[in-house]
């Protein structure tokens, strides 16, 4: 029989010998932690980051840990001092993830908690616990995420699943001192931590971890480490080694390492198989198509196209890039560059319509076709979940290993750019009936994928030029090189278009379907006045906007009438419906974000606008003529 302390002492061995190997077995005794209670009448919403950790096998890249956190690759690499946000990443490298933190109230329980929340697609084999303690890697409890998704059935999750998982934060007490730090980093406490060893890798002290913290940490809880400035992370010299191999003293760790190789190896060889099949496939057709050239146009072919046989290095490159989109196979059509090619002669200038985008014709049917260098990942991921009449429609893709281009093959819109009919030398003005018409399609676009999407995707670069009119003058949204899924968040690298930029995102990089609401609000402004949204001398066309709102009804008029693109004047019209759309493009335009309308707002004020016209031409353009006040 086993002794007491013999017994006691074996433990022990035990507990000391797991911990030693970091695999000890958390599920035994779960954190116990719910949240972070805030009111959320004193609570300011704020910009944060928190730090995690690239793990094999699933999270070695910026573009796989982007999605589950619903940021860009940059949005990781900036802050986290990656200079590649392309590089492979060494298991538990750091990393800052940007998120934003905001009191949520839960329910009479739990109360309101300070939290960033972030949609999961549950995939076979994920539970509420996994994920929380693997992908978030303790960044959240099971608990809270039970606590926030109260109708879901943890153990009843359909596969494909959306769940929300709220990750911990905290932002500084603006009410406090001037010594009141300006970042509370969420940070997770590992089992070969201590307070002095995180606050010397920070640069703080013990004290001011402790102070908001408390003493009594322990491991896998939540700390949040007060920073005046995000620090520059010490990042490996090449970030391009494999993970660590298992040590010998692991066997569990080894086994679980062993069955992912032979999973890995299958994948692989299954995926390989398939590329071989696909490489085959098109060099037979090419060896059994044409082999005569056919003068200049087919050598300069030849030599942009280069070798039928290729080199090695081009294939690597095809199979890299195949790879990074291997998700979007199976929904678009993949065009060979040989079709590219053909369809805009050569990439000649005849063919151009703006900036790098190209007609084209390929089997008799027109297309415009959008050449960019190896970043369309995004673009794509986003494309092909969203399907409207009013966004302009990606038919497929092509890739060109050779110069690592890509090629995306958009629906043909004939009547071009908004710009061109506004500010362009177009002989025919566009009536008011077909200015609120345009307004509204952009509007139903916008709304489609701010509420109509999972997670929200964010345009980003809402202007004229980026709105398509069809045939019948029906608008399209063009162009989501710029796109985000996922919002509320904030970045360092701003983009867009001078103009038409929200001024939250301009000053503090804040990412939200209120930025698009903002651009939209210019849009109007210039489908009203005719005017471009910066003037020759860099002033923005919203600058002024609050000289409508002053005085009598009838000054505000006047005033409009003044402004108002001169080919308006000069057809009847009812003033009203001009006056109901400046209204909403001024609100559009408030500087707060939050008291800005949202897209379904918009599309029923404009929704109103257009039933101010109750006698509509059999074109449905042209409204009945009623003299201007």
């Amino acid at each position: 029989m086993i002794t007491k302390p013999i017994f006691i002492f074996s433990l022990l061995f035990f507990l000391s010998f797991i911990l030693n190997q970091n695999i000890i077995c958390y599920a035994q005794e779960p954190p116990s932690i719910t949240g972070y209670t805030c009111n959320p009448e004193q609570f300011n919403p704020c910009q944060t980051y928190v730090l995690y950790r690239a793990r094999a096998p699933e999270f070695l890249d910026l573009a796989s840990i982007g999605d589950l956190f619903s940021v860009s690759r940059l949005m990781i690499a900036n802050p986290s001092n990656i200079s590649n946000p392309n590089t492979t990443l060494v298991n538990d490298q750091p990393l800052f993830i940007p998120i934003t933190c905001s009191c949520n109230n839960i329910n009479t329980t739990f109360g309101s908690i300070s939290y960033a929340g972030f949609n999961y697609s549950f995939k076979s084999g994920d539970t509420m616990y996994g994920v929380s303690t693997s992908k978030f890697q303790n960044l959240t409890t099971y608990q809270s995420v039970e606590a926030v998704n109260p109708t879901v059935v943890p153990e009843n999750i359909d596969i494909g699943q959306a769940i929300k998982f709220p990750i911990f934060c905290k932002c500084p007490n603006t009410t406090s001192s001037q010594n009141q730090p300006r970042l509370l980093i969420t940070y997770v406490f590992q089992p070969n931590d201590n307070i002095s060893s995180i606050a010397s890798r920070f640069r703080v002290t013990p004290q001011s971890i402790t102070q908001i913290n408390g003493n009594n940490t322990k491991i896998l809880d939540t700390l949040f480490i007060p920073l005046s400035n995000l620090p520059n992370l010490t990042q490996p010299t090449s970030s391009n080694t494999p993970p660590p191999p298992p040590t010998p003293s692991a066997p569990v760790n080894q086994e679980k390492d062993r069955k992912g190789t032979v999973i890995g190896l299958a994948i692989g060889l299954g995926v390989c198989g398939v590329l071989l099949i696909l490489v085959l496939g098109l060099f037979y057709k090419e060896k059994t198509g044409k082999k005569e050239g056919y003068g200049d146009v087919e050598r300069q072919k030849s030599l942009y196209l280069g070798s039928k046989k290729g080199s090695f290095v081009d294939k690597d490159v095809e199979v890299n890039l195949l790879a990074d989109v291997s998700e979007c196979l199976d929904k678009y059509k993949m065009y060979k560059m040989e079709q590219i090619w053909e369809a805009t002669d050569g990439f000649d200038e005849g063919c151009l319509i703006q900036g790098s985008v190209y007609k084209g014709t390929i089997d008799g049917e027109v297309f415009a076709i959008k050449k960019m260098k190896w970043n369309a990942r995004e673009e794509l991921k986003i494309l092909q979940k969203v399907n409207h009449g009013n966004l302009v429609k990606l038919e497929g893709f092509c890739i060109d290993p050779k110069e690592a281009n890509c090629f995306l093959v958009y629906e043909y819109v004939e009547n071009g750019s908004l710009h061109s009919w506004i500010h362009g030398e177009k002989p025919e003005k566009l009536s008011w009936k077909t200015r609120l018409r345009i307004a509204t399609d952009v509007a139903n676009g916008l709304l489609y994928i701010h509420e109509h999407t999972r997670p929200r995707v964010v345009h980003k670069d809402i202007k004229t030029s980026n709105i398509l009119l069809d045939s019948n003058m029906r608008a399209k949204v063009a162009n989501f090189g710029l796109a985000k899924s996922g919002c509320n968040a904030i970045t360092m690298h701003i983009v867009g278009t001078q103009g038409y930029i929200a001024p939250e995102y301009l000053t503090d990089g804040i990412v939200s379907t209120k930025m698009d609401v903002f651009s939209f609000g210019v849009v109007l402004l210039e489908l009203v006045s005719g005017k471009e949204a910066i003037d020759d001398e860099g002033k923005v066309l919203w600058a002024n906007i609050g000289d409508f709102s002053e005085g009598s009804e009838e000054r505000k008029v006047r005033k409009l009438q003044e402004w108002m693109d001169g080919s308006l004047l000069r057809e009847e019209l009812i003033m009203e419906s001009v006056v109901n759309v400046m209204s909403v493009a001024i609100s559009c335009l408030n500087k707060d974000p939050s008291k800005r309308p949202g897209m379904i707002e918009i599309v029923y004020a404009l929704s109103k606008s257009i039933d101010l016209f109750t006698d509509v031409s059999e074109e449905g353009l042209s409204p009945r003529q009623v003299t201007a006040r």
